[in-house]
């Protein structure tokens, strides 16, 4: 795996984001007569020295550090992936990352790591991915959850506390969070902030104080709705013990997902930027539009937006014919969900409700079409959706 390292991260960038989402983990490639990346899809390596691989299996086991020299067995580390976690650690400006099969096997090996020291204790702020709430909320891996704003956050903290986990901009109602600030409050416990919404380009929160940063690659690392994935970039020491519980659990990212991923890192930052600038003039349409109650756009920027209808939610979804209604976000091609029903479903009402998730909130992620297009669908949707629920005149 040693061509795939040769782009060590380093928590001091070197180059500017949009030039390290293009070379990050590509580095060696001109040195090998290659241009694209290859797809290494061996399950297993030969070896002919069983008393040196015995050893390098030994010293994983002691660190989780990645063995050296050639692979060994793909639930230790394949090389595809290892060039997108070198990308993503660079991009986020962190010493490590390390990947998984999905988000939530991503959230579940940081949570074991945690409970594997005794501390099972978490400190968390709502509103969070519905899934991340209910993994934490229904004790699945033996975990207890503090609910706190962040204000409460030092207030909540215990002896046996192993992790306080944030969302900003938060999963639907795009809320914010001084990430600097609640770092300060969180002490010696690690901070967990999942920068799905905002990716690297928007933030980077190790740079604020984080010690992990945690990716739902799914969305817009992937960013074309082909490849789930999850990734958690931190400092090695936490990496090592993040690959010990990917081995024993096994929640591996396929190399195809790894490749998938490298690729689409680098178009990235143009990707967000673009779908951005569209989501900022989307928010202000609605804004000042009297078929819509409330905006929700955060002040860092970005493509999600998230709208309050004063007539009926389920008619929107309905009408729209441009814009797929499905789950997930962080595609080329606009999405719009309701977030009650589906991504939040799991969370309880009172929960749900109390965290600003309205019963009659809409949560756009919006892509790369043209913003014209995008309205007069929005547009219409609403209007249909408006007459459909307006009284009868007598």
């Amino acid at each position: 795996m040693d061509s795939a390292r040769t782009a060590t991260a380093s928590r001091t960038p070197l180059r500017a984001l949009a030039t390290e989402a293009v070379h990050a983990g590509r580095d060696d490639l001109a040195r090998q007569g290659l241009h694209a990346p290859p797809i290494d899809l061996s399950t297993t390596y030969p070896s002919y020295d069983s008393r040196g691989e015995a050893a390098r299996i030994d010293a994983f086991a002691a660190t989780g550090a990645e063995p050296q020299g050639p692979p060994v067995y793909g639930r230790l580390g394949n090389p595809t992936v290892a060039r997108f976690e070198t990308a993503l650690a660079r991009l986020e400006n962190t010493e490590a990352a390390v990947a998984f099969a999905s988000g939530m096997a991503a959230l579940t090996a940081v949570l074991l790591v945690r409970a594997s020291l005794g501390l099972r204790h978490v400190v968390a702020v709502r509103p969070l991915y519905g899934c991340s709430d209910h993994l934490l909320t229904a004790g699945l891996l033996g975990t207890e959850v503090t609910w706190t704003d962040p204000a409460g956050v030092a207030d909540a903290l215990r002896p046996d506390t192993g992790l306080v986990l944030v969302e900003s901009p938060a999963n639907p109602t795009l809320a914010e969070i001084d990430l600097r600030a609640l770092a300060h409050s969180c002490g010696s416990v690690p901070l967990l902030a999942d920068n799905t919404f905002a990716t690297p380009v928007l933030q980077r929160p190790a740079e604020l104080g984080a010690r992990l940063v945690l990716h739902s690659a799914t969305k817009y690392l992937g960013g074309h709705g082909d490849v789930m994935a999850g990734v958690v970039a931190c400092d090695e020491e936490f990496a090592g013990q993040l690959r010990q519980v990917r081995f024993a659990t096994g929640g591996v990212l396929h190399p195809l997902a790894g490749y998938l991923l490298l690729r689409g890192l680098s178009t990235l930052p143009v990707r967000v930027r673009a779908a951005s600038t569209t989501a900022a003039e989307l928010a202000g349409r609605l804004a000042a539009d009297p078929r819509v109650a409330r905006v929700h756009y955060p002040r860092i920027g970005g493509a999600m937006v998230a709208f309050e209808v004063e007539g009926d939610p389920h008619q929107v979804i309905g009408r729209v014919r441009l814009i797929t209604p499905a789950v997930s976000l962080g595609s080329v091609d606009t999405l719009i969900q309701h977030p009650a029903s589906i991504s939040h479903r799991i969370v309880p009402a009172d929960d749900r409700r109390g965290a600003g998730v309205s019963d009659r909130l809409l949560r756009l992620s919006v892509g790369l079409e043209d913003v014209e297009d995008l309205w007069a669908d929005l547009d219409t949707a609403l209007q249909e959706a408006s007459v459909v629920t307006a009284p009868r005149s007598s």
